[in-house]
């Protein structure tokens, strides 16, 4: 029988989006389009086109946006200094825009009539998906499988894929696992034991950092170079944004840097506890701070920071695609062509250290901050200036 009607599915290979899948096609009778997106996160493309292949699915997409992830989304986010609740670098919210619209172009490209996603639904990533599919795609219909099947419990998925015929991997056949999510900026780890805010996270969840115990005796030094307000280069070797945040992944990572634990409010209304490695992002957001400070002007970065929360927020909760982020984006951004420079920063034990900034930018002047005897600065102004702000107590 030929299939008119086409969905495609945000599929990772797993066990959970492959009963989605055999679920769609059983429910919608329509074609299932697999697509991944790979944002740097653990793949297997083997595993991914041999898993969907034996569902029957005839179109595989996997599209390489590593680059486009990092450069278009993770730096404009830095340059913000996005920190959503004063510790998350919002690693998980800022990957789901992309996915979403370049799940919406393969739809369109192959006129699918539907998109389908993963999330939980008591999750935030739901939100961003799906604010994400309607901004590109309002008329393409959104298919949420946790929300509308009968499916309610580990059970309920295992007992479907024996009756379907989809492989169970042994970790999957017990309790639920840790929740993981990951992309090239960082990953996250939810569930089982870290649902009990008591109980302290094993070591063994943490996939890309050691402890600051394990890490090396000896400090590491890395230097970042800035153009334009984004990073370019690593002890001054130019790198594509991808190949960059990856290699200060890999320094940060062994030395113990990049570890949050944290007790978030999520979008939709409950708590949730979690814990969060982000080893190359925690440098770049010290790095860049570091760099504005000799940089730009007094007013522009406490505008930054004034509007920070709220951006954070923002992404937080799925609206990178709104009228009041792209607003915001461009007070960030107003003055970053300014912004050019290097950073030198010491890594020891999870501690950052700013070591020097270099810049020729002429906003920090060592003749006035100088504390000989100069003409650069004219003291017998200052009376004047604190007498003025006396009258403002009043």
């Amino acid at each position: 029988m030929k299939l008119n009607k086409r969905i495609v599915l945000a599929y990772s290979g797993g066990l959970d989006t492959s009963i989605i899948l055999k679920w769609l096609q059983e429910n919608y009778k329509a074609e299932v389009i697999a697509y991944t997106a790979d944002i740097g996160q653990k793949i297997n493309k083997n595993k991914i086109i041999k898993n969907a292949k034996k569902l029957g699915v005839k179109k595989i997409i996997i599209e390489d946006l590593k680059d486009t992830f990092v450069k278009n989304y993770v730096y404009p986010m830095i340059r913000g200094h996005a920190i959503y609740e004063g510790v998350y670098l919002l690693g998980t919210s800022i990957a789901r825009p992309l996915i979403a619209k370049d799940q919406i172009k393969v739809a369109k490209k192959f006129k699918a009539y539907a998109v389908s996603h993963g999330s939980t639904g008591k999750g935030n990533d739901q939100v961003r998906f799906e604010l994400g599919y309607h901004y590109f795609g309002p008329k393409i219909k959104i298919i949420a499988p946790w929300r509308i099947w009968k499916l309610k419990s580990r059970t309920d998925l295992i007992n479907y894929a024996k009756k379907h015929g989809i492989t169970i991997p042994k970790d999957k056949k017990g309790a639920p696992p840790f929740s993981v999510d990951d992309n090239l900026f960082h990953t996250s780890t939810e569930g089982k034991i870290l649902e009990n805010p008591k109980k302290s996270a094993p070591e063994f969840i943490f996939q890309r950092t050691c402890s600051p115990e394990k890490a090396p005796n000896s400090a590491s030094f890395v230097t970042i170079g800035f153009k334009k307000g984004d990073p370019v280069a690593i002890n001054g070797k130019i790198l594509t944004p991808s190949k960059l945040l990856e290699k200060l992944n890999y320094i940060a990572g062994k030395n113990g840097i990049g570890r949050v634990d944290l007790v978030e409010n999520r979008f939709i209304g409950i708590k949730s506890r979690g814990v969060y490695e982000t080893p190359g992002g925690t440098l770049l957001i010290n790095a860049h701070r570091a760099i504005e400070s000799v940089t730009l002007d007094k007013e522009t970065m406490h505008k930054k920071d004034e509007i920070m929360p709220k951006y954070a927020e923002l992404i937080y909760n799925g609206y990178w695609y709104s009228k009041t982020r792209f607003k915001l984006q461009k007070i960030v951004d107003r003055k970053r062509n300014k912004v050019n420079g290097s950073v030198k920063l010491k890594l020891y034990k999870g501690n950052i250290t700013i070591v020097s900034r270099q810049t020729k930018s002429i906003a920090y002047s060592m003749k006035k901050v100088s504390f000989e005897e100069n003409k650069t600065f004219n003291k017998s102004n200052v009376e004047r200036f604190i007498n003025f702000h006396k009258k403002k107590l009043k």
